[in-house]
């Protein structure tokens, strides 16, 4: 089979840009209370526990809020949370909350509202399966405080209730909190500055929230990533689904809409020419993978696994994703990203030793798996899904497997994901899964890394050494032992390989001139206005 060649699809982009900026352009609209955005992709799912899609993340950043946020250098401070006091040497803390936030039906937020979210939350989170281990009690001491009485000191305490993304600590209200994540509720009851218009709520075409007026913000701090004060200036936001890139560029350029969450590499160079646009990196970029689903043969085997490490190229998958320009995406990218104070040469060489096609070829047959079906899950409505995966089923037919190359819409991919089916009944052997970097940078957030079974990320990987290390590093005090950790348990995920790292790139978020107020971080349509 020829080798993937990204240039045909950027190509057929620079044509399409060329022919959308043909059309007379049209002005922005004259109702200057409305944004228009482009998320990165359509917004399936409401319930912000139900996936780590982050077009339900945003989503819930917009209608909800968190005890605590952090700013773009990982820093708590006080959301609905006034403060707290932590005593007994790390083992009992003590919350309040704010006297004043509501939830959008005009209900106080209570403290028996904030312990039975973090209830909900815990079993589905990286950091909340480990505080639940450490956790004796939680409990309601009145309508704005709540005590956590723990086994062992959670150092990360603040960290974990203020997490940015997969998964947020949102506060429902605590009749919705009493749902079963892996049964989502559909209706959108939140407390942040933006309520969900569902009855304007068309898939795969457009999302409408309209401002909160009883929104009580944070009364300090500077805005940035999730951490001060949370302000709609826009009295409606339209979530615009433009799923094809030369068209959300031409809208952009055209003042059709305001801002573009993620713009594509291919039309870089029209966009820095545009002069009404402004295109710029706000995070430390995204984490690629490949992810197995270990239930299942060929992948329950960590040999089979293993198999496919000498042939992979990051850079191949880095530049089908993300162009030719190297500055744009890093390469010799191990389980925690280049910027992580944890990233080693430890067992790297599985992935920068000279590669070798026909050596992956030959650990596969030692395993007996030659030949073996494949099931990849493809989204190709979504550019840099589409573009990886395209890399990675020409990878996988190299070594030798047979591959269903399953395409498929964003929403179906995100719903045949959580399927632990077969894959030849529905379910899947792998995927791709992109995450911010930053949220990788520790063994507390790195969502593919945990390893612990049904209780893991989609996948279900089950490797005991692996757990002990990272549960270790939660107990690490200084900066020494947990690099010399970090090395660790770099070693072991090179033996047990849940997924397959295949770079880092860095994405560019563009917008009209003039819309300021644009949060560091992580791109989030509040604190912004016109002039």
């Amino acid at each position: 089979m020829p080798a993937f060649r990204p240039i045909t699809r950027r190509q057929f982009a620079a044509g399409a840009t060329a022919a959308a900026l043909a059309r007379p352009a049209i002005a922005r609209a004259a109702d200057a209370h409305t944004l228009r955005f482009v998320p990165q992709a359509d917004l399936t799912i409401l319930d912000p526990l139900a996936t780590t899609a982050y077009p339900t993340r945003n989503h819930g950043h917009l209608c909800w809020d968190t005890l605590y946020g952090v700013d773009e250098h990982f820093a708590p401070s006080p959301q609905l949370a006034e403060g707290h006091v932590v005593e007994d040497g790390g083992k009992r803390w003590t919350f309040t909350l704010r006297d004043g936030p509501v939830f959008h039906d005009g209900e106080k937020i209570r403290a028996v509202d904030a312990v039975a979210s973090i209830k909900r939350w815990m079993p589905k989170d990286t950091y909340g399966q480990t505080l639940a281990k450490r956790l004796d009690e939680i409990r309601v001491l009145d309508d704005r405080r709540f005590e956590m009485r723990l086994n062992r000191p959670f150092g990360p305490m603040l960290d974990a209730l203020g997490k940015a993304t997969s998964y947020p600590c949102f506060i429902y209200p605590e009749r919705f909190a009493a749902v079963d994540p892996a049964k989502p509720f559909s209706e959108v009851l939140g407390s942040g500055p933006y309520r969900f218009v569902k009855a304007e709520w068309v898939s795969g075409s457009q999302a409408i929230y309209q401002k909160f007026d009883k929104y009580v913000p944070t009364p300090g701090g500077t805005p940035s990533l999730t951490a001060g004060p949370k302000l709609a200036y826009f009295e409606r936001l339209e979530w615009k689904i433009i799923p094809d890139a030369s068209t959300a560029s031409g809208a952009l350029q055209a003042g059709e809409v305001d801002w573009w969450e993620t713009t594509s590499p291919d039309l870089r160079p029209v966009l820095l020419k545009a002069k009404d646009v402004v295109l710029e990196r706000l995070d430390a970029g995204i984490y690629a993978s490949l992810r197995f689903n270990t239930l299942y043969p060929p992948f329950d085997d960590p040999a089979v696994r293993r198999s496919l490490l000498k042939a992979v190229q990051q850079s191949d998958f880095m530049s089908a994703a993300n162009g030719d320009d190297p500055t744009l995406w890093r390469a010799g990218v191990g389980c925690f990203p280049v910027d992580s104070p944890l990233a080693s040469s430890a067992g790297l060489d599985a992935l920068t030793s000279p590669r070798d096609v026909a050596a992956a070829r030959a650990a596969l047959q030692a395993t007996g798996k030659t030949g073996a079906k494949v099931v990849a899950l493809h989204a190709t409505d979504v550019g840099n899904q589409n573009a990886l995966m395209a890399v990675g089923v020409d990878l996988l037919q190299k070594v030798g497997f047979d591959v269903t190359d399953a395409n498929s819409d964003w929403g179906t991919l995100l719903q045949r994901r959580a399927n632990k089916a077969a894959p030849d009944k529905g379910g899947w052997n792998v995927l791709i899964a992109l995450f911010t970097s930053n949220e990788f940078n520790t063994p507390a957030g790195n969502l593919l890394l945990r390893a612990n079974g049904a209780d893991a990320w989609f996948g279900w990987p089950e490797a005991p050494k692996l757990e002990a290390l990272r549960e270790s590093w939660f107990d690490v005090a200084d900066a020494a032992a947990e690099k010399t950790l970090g090395a660790a348990i770099q070693e072991q995920f090179f033996q047990d390989l849940p997924y397959v790292p295949l770079g880092q790139y860095f994405t560019e978020t563009g917008y009209r001139k003039g819309l300021t107020g644009v949060r560091r971080g992580m791109v989030m349509p509040l604190n912004v206005k016109w002039g």
